[in-house]
């Protein structure tokens, strides 16, 4: 007996719906331009964010650029990508502003020229160094390789990139003019209603396990902080213990079952942060209680240990630099400050990733809101200054879902708008030697 396969009730809509935006994408995706020079890039680069010089066809087909060109437009990123010859005309020292002038939207560039990769970016669109860094990797990564590298390149660069892409301006009616709206429609019923509910589901299933992830860390440190309460040899009803005193360890109390009770109610990492927020507030109360007792000045509200939050209230600032990267003052507590002194390793908290254990602004865009409520409530510069050059500062800084409002991460939307000639001419230097750029150790990035 002959068997039947059997096919999901969505598989035909959403076939047909991913056939129709596949061939939409491609008839908005220019070819690779039959003309040449920085004009007949600029204009490419603005109606389909991809061009490729006539003479570097060989090395990325129309096909390819076409794909590329669907990729980007699919991510709706000001992302610009130039595949050009090593000529005078497309000039090393200025290629970038030369391109990145005409163009004149703000945004990411990213230029193959001759058997060299190197990108450039506005600061609006991409934090100081990101997109070199990001070139460089991926060019490492698919050496010789001018499709892979730059397809890389896009992966890595659009989650990161701020803005929106650019709309196609074709200049006149063709074949896109009519599938377009025949697109849209089929696009209207039962497929994009399935698309969404797909995309749905994906979204909540992403937040459970970022949640799942967040989960054993934030109950670590609920009971390092139960922990602290039990070892806490303070009698509310003692003869010595006064109402101020009392007030503190009710307030630490209070803290603790508030943290409980709000990590079992969680639904998603952005719930993460009240959590904290509670458990650096009754870490707190536990320092002005432990200040009354000793008679010592209450202490100063600061953050809290920059190295582990754990640690309770910082006492001081301390310069400290991750491996690889930039100086940075960071708020530390007594112990972290001596180690730091004496030339040591601070006690640095790890939680578990896929590549094992990691320095919290290392594991992430979950750890976002757990770092925000431990630092998010000292101004809104002081949590993106500390973790600049780190992967969570990365993506904090290109915007981040679990945010709760844009200052929570220090993030903003200003890529993909059009500036014209104004804009920071040294964010666009030309290419700096070998392919792939002077990247040295990463930059300023501490990563794994």
């Amino acid at each position: 007996m002959r068997s039947l396969a059997r096919r999901s009730p969505a598989a035909g809509p959403l076939a047909l719906v991913a056939a129709l935006l596949g061939l939409l994408l491609l008839l908005m995706a220019p070819a690779a331009s039959a003309a040449s020079g920085l004009d007949a890039a600029a204009t490419a680069l603005k109606q389909g964010q991809v061009y490729v010089d006539p003479a570097m066809e060989g090395q990325f087909g129309p096909d390819q650029a076409a794909a590329l060109s669907a990729k980007i437009k699919a991510a709706d990123k000001p992302i610009f990508v130039a595949v050009v010859p090593a000529t005078p005309e497309y000039a090393a020292n200025t290629v970038f502003q030369d391109l990145r002038t005409k163009v004149g939207v703000v945004g990411t560039y990213a230029v193959w020229r001759g058997d060299q990769f190197q990108a450039r970016s506005d600061k609006a669109a991409l934090p100081a160094g990101t997109g070199e860094r990001i070139a460089g990797a991926a060019l490492r990564s698919h050496p010789n390789d001018v499709n892979g590298t730059l397809n890389d390149f896009v992966d890595q660069a659009a989650p990161q990139v701020k803005g929106h892409g650019v709309s196609s301006d074709a200049g006149g009616v063709g074949v896109a003019a009519i599938v377009v709206p025949i697109a849209l429609l089929a696009l209207a019923g039962t497929g994009v209603f399935l698309l969404f509910r797909r995309a749905r589901k994906r979204k909540e299933a992403q937040r459970r396990a970022d949640l799942e992830q967040l989960r054993r860390v934030v109950d670590e440190d609920i009971t390092a902080f139960g922990e602290e309460l039990d070892r806490l040899d303070f009698n509310p009803g003692a003869g010595d213990a006064d109402d101020d005193q009392r007030t503190d360890y009710a307030q630490a109390l209070d803290s603790y079952e508030q943290a409980k009770r709000t990590m079992d109610a969680a639904k998603g990492p952005e719930d993460v942060r009240p959590v904290t927020q509670a458990l650096e507030d009754g870490r707190f109360s536990l320092a002005t209680l432990a200040a009354r007792r000793e008679k010592r000045p209450l202490p100063e509200r600061r953050p809290p240990c920059f190295f582990d939050p754990r640690h309770g209230p910082s006492v001081q600032d301390g310069d400290w630099a991750p491996a690889g990267g930039a100086t940075r003052t960071v708020p530390v507590c007594a112990l972290d400050a001596a180690r730091l002194a004496s030339g040591r390793e601070p006690d640095i908290r790890t939680v578990p990733t896929q590549y094992g254990p990691q320095p919290y602004w290392n594991a992430g865009p979950a750890y976002g809101p757990w770092a925000g409520g431990y630092f998010g409530g000292y101004g809104g510069g002081l949590l993106p200054g500390l973790l600049v050059g780190t992967m969570l500062g990365s993506m904090m800084g290109a915007g981040n879902a679990y945010a709760d409002s844009p200052g929570d991460l220090g993030g903003d939307y200003s890529g993909g708008d059009y500036s014209g000639g104004d804009y920071n001419a040294g964010d666009f230097g030309g290419f700096d030697g070998g392919g792939g750029g002077d990247f040295g150790g990463g930059g300023d990035f501490g990563g794994f």
